[in-house]
């Protein structure tokens, strides 16, 4: 067998929590379904960063966003962070990327060899943290509940239009590398926005749902002054103090975010379609993942920035060559472990040696169904808006411990209190839990260096920032380019238009030979004198 591919197709904002392997029985998602049927499901997947930018941005490198400087949705990534696709690309791997990943900064690629669409978000440093505004909430992005109150239909809106266009040029990619003549195996990432709120949709996913019938959430309103510390900032940082919001506002958005979840099924539906149609299903290893959860109204509360489940457990889903079918691995992964992966996978098990020490696994014996090298333990953390210092989260055995320097702790049994409803921290009787697991915290981030790395990291690019708007602005947003020279048929690369058709026709065709080939002996006569 040729050496495999890769196809990534990401969610953004898609919990783990509204997908029927994941236990949820409503929502319709038959292409997601279907591969989990021929793959592994991890049940215990997260994100190691409940944020877009920092959690894409440790995806990629392995390593803990606090570790690579990926602080909030506006920090830079730096050029010089080995990420999976330099490891893939200098493995001999083509590597695309179509859609969202959010970078921040001038460098867009970071090894990725083709971007074939912008970004939906900023690459600026509009949206940097502010960790010494702690009189009124700060809210960079402007993030509010107007996405709850004004859910509903549409006929288009942006995000359509952005996801639409990801698809089409991750569809166009592959059939045009199944037709050029580069032969490498390929990294195809195909990054979307859906169901990332505002929660609005088209009525053809809508219909899908009665909407009497859309669940409420299972952890009721919980009043803002009664919330955790975290909480209750996070809700004023949303302005969630501004909008009253009714039962029908809750149902409207929840049917809006499982019609969306659907809609996103489809484009995973024609991806894997297209595929199929390059021949390329069998040789190629397929993940599902998301950036980070949706709150979705749980405990009151909307988006992501929190610790609890909804908000950072995600898909995570791998089919392709000797996975075992049909199988539910249950001990906790995280994004952190693609690159591993991927290293692993595309050198036959001997995978190069990181260039920086990395924190994920490979996942690859626990996609042929063997665990038993695998630790259960998950690290997440947070640091943006909302907290005044990091959040440090370790997920450990069923267990979840929350510590951040200015709040009291949190500890939760996963395992019996699923919808994380009782605070075992500072129970006498779960005291040795909560001392082992914030030892662990202790041993594995250094609180203190990171907390004034950040703080550092905000001033500077809020500096910077607030310079570059002054005088004459140069975007660092991506421009996709297109060499219309080499597109369709152009003569200066092949004057032979029915070959260069012939040879973009898929599945391919041999030429037919002439059945009365000319002489080029013989001169035709054309009538002329």
């Amino acid at each position: 067998m040729s050496r495999p591919n890769i196809l990534v197709i990401q969610a953004d904002q898609l919990t783990a929590k509204v997908l029927p392997m994941y236990g949820h029985q409503m929502v319709q998602t038959p292409h997601l379904s279907a591969l989990a049927e021929r793959g592994v499901t991890f049940l215990n997947g997260y994100c190691n960063n409940p944020v877009c930018g920092p959690s894409r941005g440790s995806m990629l490198a392995g390593r803990l966003s606090s570790d690579v400087g990926c602080y909030d949705n506006a920090a830079d990534f730096l050029s010089s962070t080995p990420t999976l696709a330099h490891y893939l690309r200098h493995q001999g791997y083509r590597t695309c990327l179509s859609g969202k990943m959010h970078f921040t900064g001038a460098e867009q690629l970071h090894g990725f060899e083709e971007r074939v669409t912008t970004d939906i978000y900023p690459s600026d440093f509009g949206w940097t943290a502010d960790w010494s505004q702690t009189d009124q909430p700060y809210a960079p992005s402007r993030m509010s509940l107007r996405s709850i109150v004004e859910a509903g239909l549409c006929e288009r809106n942006l995000q359509i239009d952005y996801d639409e266009e990801v698809c089409y040029k991750a569809e166009q990619w592959l059939y045009d590398q199944a037709r050029d003549n580069d032969d490498r195996p390929f990294l195809l990432w195909a990054s979307f926005t859906h169901p990332h709120n505002p929660f609005v949709t088209t009525k053809e996913f809508w219909d899908l749902y009665q909407h009497d019938k859309i669940n409420m959430p299972d952890v009721p309103f919980q009043p803002i002054a009664q919330r955790d510390p975290w909480s209750k900032r996070y809700a004023y940082t949303i302005r969630a103090d501004e909008h009253n919001i009714s039962e029908e506002h809750i149902r409207t958005a929840r049917h809006a975010y499982y019609a969306m979840t659907s809609y996103f099924d489809s484009l995973v539906g024609r991806l894997l379609k297209t595929l199929k149609s390059v021949g390329a299903t069998d040789n190629t290893y397929v993940f599902i993942v998301a950036d980070h959860g949706e709150m979705l109204g749980e405990r009151g509360s909307w988006f992501k920035f929190q610790p609890f489940e909804w908000s950072v457990r995600i898909p995570m889903i791998a089919a392709g060559p000797g996975v075992k079918a049909g199988y539910v691995e249950e001990k906790g992964v995280s994004l952190l472990d693609l690159l591993p992966t991927f290293n692993d996978l595309v050198t036959d098990g001997k995978p190069m040696e990181p260039i920086d020490p990395i924190h994920g696994t490979s996942l690859a014996n626990m996609m042929h169904g063997d665990n038993s090298s695998r630790e259960d333990l998950v690290m997440m953390e947070f640091l943006g808006e909302s907290v005044y210092a990091p959040a440090c989260i370790l997920r450990q055995k069923g267990m979840k411990y929350v510590y951040c320097r200015n709040d009291p702790p949190m500890l939760y049994d996963l395992i019996n209190d699923q919808n994380e409803t009782t605070n075992l921290a500072g129970q006498p009787e779960h005291a040795a839990t909560e001392a082992a697991m914030h030892k662990e915290v202790m041993a594995r981030w250094d609180y203190d260096r990171i907390e004034k790395e950040i703080a550092q990291s905000q001033r500077r690019r809020l500096f910077v920032q607030d310079a570059l708007l002054k005088g004459r602005w140069t975007s660092w947003d991506y421009q996709p380019t297109t060499d219309a020279g080499r597109q369709y048929v152009r003569g200066a690369v092949d004057p032979n238009t029915t070959a260069t058709k012939s040879k973009m026709r898929l599945p391919f065709v041999e030429e037919v030979k002439p059945h009365n080939p000319r002489d080029p002996n013989v001169r035709i006569d054309m009538g002329q004198s």
